[in-house]
Formats: structure tokens, sequence, C-alpha cells
């Protein structure tokens, strides 16, 4: 059985340094049992749900390993990538993107949690962290991380690890459906099994379904930029 040891943290919503946009990256590390529910663990918080939090976005695994890479493209920042500062609630060295497929369900203490969607990075990480580019950075490289719903709440306590239940060997890998997804002009073939792949976050399979649409009816034009980060708004 595969298993990833884990640490987790929750979070209120605080003032971005610069602009004060409010914001719920800021998380603290949790160090008793803590109750996770449909739209997530019991005192986390989210700023804006419009794009953040939901039942298809209750939690957000990032992988820890990715720190190394976000320090090795932005060294001025290093000391402050640590893990649980992106706003993740969880974090494993043990996972990353190659490791779980779309649908996958792990057990976490006696809650158990659907892999739906990839994290979509916002610019309020480069305000975070004073780095402008860091989100596009992360987005690029596909170094996001995920979210899980949860299909069955429960306790999680902090030593608890993540066990795979279940998984479908035919489903894509987060990373090959995160490749695909950026492709200029994807094979519609391989966009119409990730459009059916069962677990996969409604407003995903939405957007799959618009992309789908647009390539099937203008074969000869070159598609627009597929949008994968959110880019600071004009007047935020």
């Amino acid at each position: 059985m595969m298993k990833a040891n884990i640490s987790l943290f929750v979070g209120g919503i605080r003032p971005l340094p610069e602009s004060g946009r409010p914001t719920g990256m800021y998380k603290q590390a949790v160090v008793a049992p803590i109750e996770l529910g449909p739209e997530g663990f019991i005192g986390d918080q989210q700023a804006d749900q419009r794009v953040h939090g939901g039942p298809d976005k209750a939690v957000h695994l990032y992988p820890a390993a990715h720190y190394a890479k976000l320090a090795a493209r932005f060294p001025e920042i290093a000391g402050q990538l640590v893990v649980g500062s992106i706003g993740e609630n969880i974090s494993t060295g043990d996972l990353d993107e190659n490791d779980v497929r779309l649908g996958d369900i792990w057990q976490l203490g006696s809650a158990r949690l659907q892999v739906c969607q990839p994290r979509s990075p916002c610019w309020k990480i480069d305000e975070r962290y004073a780095c402008d580019g860091m989100a596009q950075f992360i987005a690029e490289q596909r170094l996001t991380g995920w979210y899980w719903r949860v299909v069955t709440p429960g306790v999680v306590s902090p030593g608890d690890a993540l066990l795979l239940e279940q998984s479908d060997p035919a489903a894509f890998s987060l990373a090959e459906a995160m490749r695909l997804w950026q492709e200029h002009r994807p094979p519609l073939a391989a966009m119409e099994r990730l459009f059916a792949t069962p677990g996969i976050a409604d407003n995903w399979r939405q957007k799959i379904a618009n992309r789908l649409t647009w390539l099937r009816k203008h074969a000869d034009q070159t598609p627009p930029p597929v949008t994968t980060f959110h880019a600071k708004p004009e007047n935020p």
C-alpha cells in the first residue's frame, strides 16, 4: 500500500504586506487532532471564495520537494521557502504530481480524500513572498500541488499518514493531465479521455468541455493561450 507521511497546516485570514488584500495563505502547523469536513479543515479559511475553497478545493497538498526548485529559481527568497508557507494544508516529501492519479482516493485519519484537480496559482503568491513572476513560474513548471475533495469527513491527527485506498491505473497521473492541458493543440482523443475521467472537479471538467468545443470548431486556427494562473487584476 502506498503511504505518505505528512504535516498539516491551517490558518485564518490576514492582509498581504503590500496591498493589504486579504489572504488565507498564512498558515500554522496543526499540533492536535482536527476535524475535516466537506469544505476543508475546521478553522481553515479562504479569503476569496470565488477562486478558493468549496467542496472541489477543500484541501490543498503541496509537495515539499518543490520548495528546493523554487529556491533554485528565486534564490533571493530561499530563506522564506519553508513547508507550509505557500498556503498548503498538507505537505509531504513522499509524493508529487507524478505519484497520484485523478480520481485517486486516499485515507487520512478517519477521513477519505479524492484527488480532483491541480491548483491554479494566484498572484497573491508573488506578493506574499515579494517576488514577481513566482506564480507564473509555478504554473509553467507545473509545481502546483493539487486539491482534494472530501469523500468522507473525519478527524485527522498530525501523526496520521496518507494511505492509498483506490486508484485506477488507466487514469491520467496529475502530471500527465497538466502537461496535456498546457499543450498548444492537445489531441482531441486525449482531451476527451480527460473530460471523462471519474472524480475530476466539475469546474475543471467544464473548462475541458469548453476547450474541446473550441478545438473541434476551429481545427485550422491557432488556439488561444491556456490560463494556468490567476494574474493580478488591474484594480485588485
